[in-house]
């Protein structure tokens, strides 16, 4: 078992030398134990420095958040994935409910096109944050490269930096919590424009989520003028169903787009970082010859012969 355990721990820390970006996920995904090494800054060409470590840290870093923002940029990244699928705001979720719960304004929505212009927004609101989702890397980067060597080594172990609410405990999303909690309000500062962009953007035809969302609203504020429906809200008011519509839609939909795409964005940032750390050998494959051979060349001195 010490071997074993030697092993994966020289894997750890061997796959974080600068120049091999690929395996650097491995360590940091990782909860690495410094039993075994001389983290110390050293002149050996077979001991790890601290600010390769660190170094190989920050590349890991920017291919997690990279891949992330790709397979979000990609075609139905965001629309056809339901774990960061963006719905409708809330405030239009209740009120869809509450028309498609009555009979009567449920056919009338559908005969306006209400309904319709609801499903459609979802639609460009996704498409709008995938094209936005292009320039999440830069962003990233940016906070990655101002990274502190004590900030590092708590990523590393699993502790968020700065967040002493689980101390003790070993977090599977350390480095995308950290993001998260340091970068979350700049990150809006930064994104927001470019999700406005894209909502502006046309998506269908000559069609875009800001035009998707004002129909919606242009719609419903019809909608709820007309007399049959006036009519029917205050039949279901006598039969003891109180809808409670609201005269308008009011919701920012830029907004809403904004902080739903980032909480997408690093919820995947997140599920990279966790799939990393269960099976760190898939990004270390080609380093494992090479991890055997400087195991046996220092197993005495680790174990004391053991």
């Amino acid at each position: 078992m010490a071997y074993f355990s030697l092993i994966l721990d020289v894997l750890n820390s061997e796959i974080m030398k600068k120049y091999t970006i690929l395996l650097a996920f491995a360590v940091l995904f990782m909860a690495v134990s410094c039993e075994y090494f001389n983290f110390g800054d050293t002149d050996g060409d077979d001991e790890l420095t601290t600010a390769e470590i660190i170094e190989g840290l920050k590349k890991a870093l920017e291919i997690g958040t990279d891949s992330s923002a790709l397979k979000l940029s990609a075609l139905n990244g965001y629309y056809l994935d339901a774990l960061v699928r963006i719905p409708l705001p809330d405030e239009a979720v209740s009120i869809r409910n509450k028309i498609n719960g009555n009979n009567t304004l449920a056919t009338i929505s559908e005969l306006v096109g209400l309904e319709e212009a609801f499903e459609n927004v979802v639609l460009y609101v996704n498409r709008a944050a995938e094209d936005a989702a292009n320039e999440a890397g830069p962003i990233f980067k940016g906070v990655i490269t101002s990274l502190t060597i004590e900030q590092g080594w708590d990523i590393l172990n699993g502790v968020v930096p700065g967040d002493n609410t689980k101390a003790g405990e070993f977090d599977s999303t350390a480095a995308t919590q950290f993001f998260k909690l340091r970068t979350y309000d700049a990150l809006t500062d930064l994104y927001a424009p470019k999700i406005d962009v894209s909502l502006s953007k046309d998506i269908v035809g000559n069609v875009s989520a800001y035009d998707a969302w004002n129909t919606v609203t242009t719609k419903y504020n019809n909608f709820i003028g007309r007399t049959d429906v006036i009519a029917a809200i205050q039949i279901a008011e006598l039969f003891g169903q109180n809808l409670n519509l609201p005269d308008a839609i009011e919701t920012d939909i830029g907004v809403f787009s904004t902080q739903k795409a980032l909480n997408g964005l690093f919820f995947k940032v997140g599920e990279q970082e966790k799939k990393i750390r269960k099976n760190p050998f898939e990004w270390a494959l080609n380093i494992i010859q090479k991890v055997f051979g400087y195991i046996q060349e220092h197993w005495d001195e680790y174990t004391g012969g053991e």
